[in-house]
């Protein structure tokens, strides 16, 4: 499906996280079982309280498996039919050359197809069981064994970077760092990334840092500008937290229940005096349910128009940017097992990408319309229903 809608209308340049495990590989299979995938978690989720929507069920592209290239070529279509300019693959390198899931992305570079852009985002992170309940279960560890490793890992990345579907800013790559509090030293790490892409013959790279505050509570990471990054992403999840928010959610913690907060009404920009150079991203909706039960944070009255309303926010924050820096960042494309997720479901169907779409132009059918927010006073001393349907 050929694009429909031109780029030039759009204010900012939407880019968004892109999950490669919806496919087997021999860890998942060793860890959680054959055939495990991200849909095992989303198909077998149920509510955890009345009104508690789950599971979330694809619609059109189906339960897709990423070895298969047709099921890239619909995304793609769907994703530039749709506004989004490039799809930010999470990429996994532990140390030493370990990776995992890099077989969906392999695959795009070397066959030249989809058309999409694309950009790599470091999850450099220690692999745990906390997304399935084991959080004490460490299955792959992060490591840093030194600047040899660097040059491995940057040899390796070389020829993406080179690509020309690769998403860039003035011409330098984009490379996204998903933990850079636990570099061992990130204005050394952003010092030597740039001098191996100048001595590849690049110009440079466009290093971004995740600055991570998801419930609010305070920044992981403020050193930006004194490491060198060349911007930072300020994430924080659509959780309103009024202090009776918070109260009704310790409550339910004691209770066994996960924390339950309603949709922010607005989108939450970044603290004032982390650095002039922040971007700002936007969720859809976040439950992670699927993956932590009750364990979990679960958003309640996340809808497309509450979505479109953050997206036309977050994009007025990047008015005052070069248009090659008005990134807006989505999480995510397909993290279906977080409950965030743009591809057509069966409750929505294009509904999240068209508020996209529309926000990032700064129009919206239902733009006038003030915000609605869900309290979640239901959330508190019920059972879980065991039916498998979402009780309203």
């Amino acid at each position: 499906m050929p694009s429909t809608d031109s780029s030039t209308d759009l204010r900012a340049r939407a880019v968004t996280f892109y999950l490669p495990q919806f496919h087997p590989v021999p860890e998942n299979d060793a860890w959680w079982g054959p055939g495990f995938t991200e849909w095992t978690n989303t198909a077998k989720a149920r509510p955890l309280f009345r009104g508690h929507v789950q599971p979330h069920i694809p619609a059109d592209l189906g339960f897709y498996d990423l070895r298969m290239p047709e099921a890239r070529e619909a995304q793609s279509d769907l994703a530039q039919r749709y506004g989004v300019e490039a799809f930010v693959y999470w990429h996994y390198w532990f140390g030493g050359g370990r990776r995992i899931l890099e077989r969906p992305f392999t695959e795009v570079l070397a066959s030249g197809v989809p058309s999409v852009k694309f950009c790599l985002a470091w999850a450099n992170q220690t692999w745990s069981g906390i997304w399935h309940g084991a959080s004490d279960r460490v299955l792959m560890e992060q490591t840093y064994p030194g600047p040899e490793d660097e040059q491995a890992h940057f040899d390796s990345l070389l020829p993406a970077f080179r690509d020309e579907r690769y998403l860039r800013v003035d011409d330098r790559p984009v490379f996204y760092v998903f933990r850079p509090e636990d570099l061992p030293d990130a204005a050394a790490f952003v010092d030597r990334w740039q001098a191996m892409a100048r001595a590849a013959g690049l110009p440079g790279l466009y290093l971004v840092a995740e600055v991570s505050d998801l419930l609010g509570r305070g920044p992981k990471y403020t050193d930006v500008d004194a490491a060198g990054f060349d911007a930072g992403v300020y994430m924080r999840i659509p959780a309103r937290q009024t202090r009776a928010d918070v109260l009704r959610m310790r409550l339910g913690r004691k209770l066994g229940k996960p924390e339950v907060f309603p949709h922010a009404p607005d989108f939450e920009p970044a603290p004032a005096g982390i650095s002039d150079r922040l971007q700002p991203c936007v969720y859809p909706n976040w439950d992670n349910s699927p993956r932590s039960g009750s364990r979990a944070v679960v958003v309640t009255g996340s809808s497309p128009e509450l979505f479109g309303r953050h997206v036309r926010q977050a994009v007025d924050t990047l008015a005052d940017r070069r248009p090659e820096e008005r990134l807006l960042w989505v999480k995510s494309w397909n993290e279906w097992a977080e409950g965030n997720y743009l591809e057509p479901d069966l409750e929505h169907g294009h509904a999240w990408l068209e508020a996209l779409r529309d926000g990032l132009r700064g129009t919206s059918t239902l733009a006038t319309e003030p915000a609605r927010v869900l309290t979640p006073t239901h959330a508190l001393g019920r059972t879980a229903p065991t039916d498998g349907v979402a009780h309203g």
